[in-house]
């Protein structure tokens, strides 16, 4: 049976392959334009404290709708979305730019991204070339390569392109055996998302347990589930560096209040 990833992922090959752009001239865009932001300095800074405390980063996520959950926020405002995330203490954005299955775009993204000072993840299904230079053309300092999509010599060939326009990757994975084709291509940046590709539940043990398969100087972030400040206590405890957190703060009213609360931080009022 054909999961959710396969059939978007089919829908991101179709375009690809109709895409009759010349990649030369994409690369020499994606060069042109103001170096990236530093994704993985961001999430590395939440740890300069001194309290000895597990500390945690908060990639915040920008995201209209989900295949899953229907519509969250159709008519957000991606820049007020974004300053209400960095001013709760986000390390990182996530936007979404799928529009056929998630409500985005390109404009979210520039939108959102030149409303703040945060590095910014571009959250798609990457699987060409051509994806990763519209990303930096765009402005994102990050790309999504998920493993599930793409087969070895796909994800080396695009963790290679991220890196060499100075992006971060940040490489999804499901289980262990995804992280050891991460881990085969050089992945410094490893996201473990705990739903499940068939039956698109959310397994909230699953990142600690492929967590333990990490090795030392791979960052590491939680995706899904992650609904609560004690969610993310957890998986700082387990070693996870950051959580990707979107529809817990998209639902909220006050979004500048509960970024910060998932963070174990309160926040002045106005």
């Amino acid at each position: 049976m054909a999961t959710y990833l396969d059939r978007i992922g089919a829908w991101h090959r179709d375009v690809a392959s109709a895409d009759r752009r010349d990649l030369n001239d994409l690369a020499a865009r994606a060069r042109a334009g103001a170096p990236p932001r530093d994704f993985t300095e961001a999430l590395q800074a939440h740890g300069a404290k001194s309290s000895g405390e597990a500390t945690i980063a908060l990639v915040a996520e920008i995201k209209r709708r989900s295949p899953s959950k229907g519509d969250l926020a159709p008519d957000l405002d991606p820049a007020e979305v974004a300053q209400a995330f960095e001013s709760g203490g986000a390390s990182c954005l996530s936007v979404l730019t799928d529009g056929p299955h998630f409500g985005g775009s390109p404009e979210d993204l520039k939108l959102a991204r030149a409303a703040v000072g945060l590095p910014v993840l571009r959250k798609d299904f990457t699987v060409s070339a051509a994806d990763i230079y519209d990303a930096r053309i765009m402005g994102a300092d990050a790309v999504l390569l998920i493993v599930a999509l793409l087969d070895d010599g796909e994800l080396a060939e695009l963790h290679q392109i991220a890196g060499g326009l100075d992006m971060a990757a940040l490489v999804e994975v499901h289980d262990e055996d995804e992280l050891e084709r991460a881990l085969e291509i050089g992945a410094t940046l490893v996201g473990v998302n705990q739903r499940d590709l068939h039956s698109f539940e959310v397994d909230r043990t699953r990142a600690e347990r492929v967590a333990r398969h990490v090795p030392g100087g791979v960052l590491k972030i939680a995706e899904s589930g992650v609904e609560s400040a004690a969610d993310v206590a957890a998986l700082a405890r387990a070693g996870f560096d950051g959580v990707l957190v979107g529809e817990a703060l998209l639902r909220s009213r006050d979004r500048r209040a509960v970024t910060a609360g998932l963070l174990g931080r309160t926040v002045p009022c106005g």
